[in-house]
């Protein structure tokens, strides 16, 4: 009977220490933002914006022309911050597409700590921050997610659905990756801020490109190919062999840029 006392406490501890520490091992803010020019961008325009609960976000929104065949918005994931955004954002403007990157509350420097419902709250403040802007065509968004921002683009697609979403990395739910990642612990119990992408990207009515690296360790690849099949048509798959996680290759690589370009130049004019 001790035993099972000590084991009881045991457990007990470690699911308190979980349920007050968990957002601490989810969200990874890097505060420190170098200027553009030290993060390698030019054509910069740094901005800020309003949400709707009173916090200033920060970002930099990048064009080399002034009329851009579409406008990105970058969801992040879960750690750094912008500046660590800074060669997909290049890649981007290079070929002439307008983008705006920025950090979610509590990473770069903003006020605020980060949570699935303030991370939705910030995406919408972006959202509403482009199609502010005089340059920007509101019917040409793309909303581009990657790993965490995955869920945040594909919730703003349900309630503001763009011209396109491009999805790197996404996952089904978080409760299932973490159940992947911890599979002892009672993550379904425990968990907080779930990010149930499967239970909301067949809502989406707009194209979907999904990429995904054959070898991510982080994201299994059989979430990103459940998230790409409970999608509705019209959509895209994008593999990219032997890639990882936080590899090159699914950060800003060549194949991966192709295969976006490619997949917004095949879109239908509005």
């Amino acid at each position: 009977m001790r035993l099972v006392l000590v084991l009881a406490a045991v457990v007990l501890v470690i699911g308190v220490v979980i349920w007050t520490q968990q957002r601490r091992l989810m969200y990874f803010p890097f505060a420190a933002v170098p200027s553009p020019g030290a993060a390698g961008m030019s054509d910069v325009t740094e901005v800020s914006f309003p949400t709707s609960d009173g916090l200033t976000l920060n970002g930099w929104f990048v064009s080399r022309t002034p009329a851009p065949p579409f406008t990105v918005i970058v969801f992040n994931g879960n750690a750094g911050n912008r500046a660590f955004r800074a060669p997909l954002a290049d890649a981007l403007a290079r070929a002439n597409l307008a983008v705006l990157l920025f950090d979610y509350r509590g990473f770069g420097g903003n006020a605020g700590s980060p949570s699935e419902s303030g991370l939705m709250s910030d995406g919408r403040a972006a959202r509403a921050y482009v199609v502010g802007r005089p340059d920007v065509d509101p019917t040409r968004l793309v909303y581009f997610g990657e790993s965490l921002g995955t869920a945040v683009a594909t919730e703003l697609a349900v309630e503001h659905p763009p011209a396109a979403l491009v999805l790197r990395s996404p996952f089904t739910s978080m409760t299932d990756v973490g159940r992947h990642h911890y599979a002892l612990l009672p993550v379904g119990w425990l968990l907080r801020d779930r990010y149930a992408t499967i239970d909301r990207i067949a809502r989406v009515k707009a194209p979907i490109l999904v990429i995904g690296g054959d070898q991510d360790r982080i994201v299994p690849i059989g979430q990103t190919r459940r998230v790409y099949e409970a999608a509705r048509e019209p959509k895209s798959l994008l593999i990219i062999n032997g890639a990882d996680h936080n590899d090159e290759s699914l950060l800003a690589g060549r194949e991966m840029i192709d295969g976006v370009l490619r997949f917004l130049r095949d879109l239908p004019r509005a």
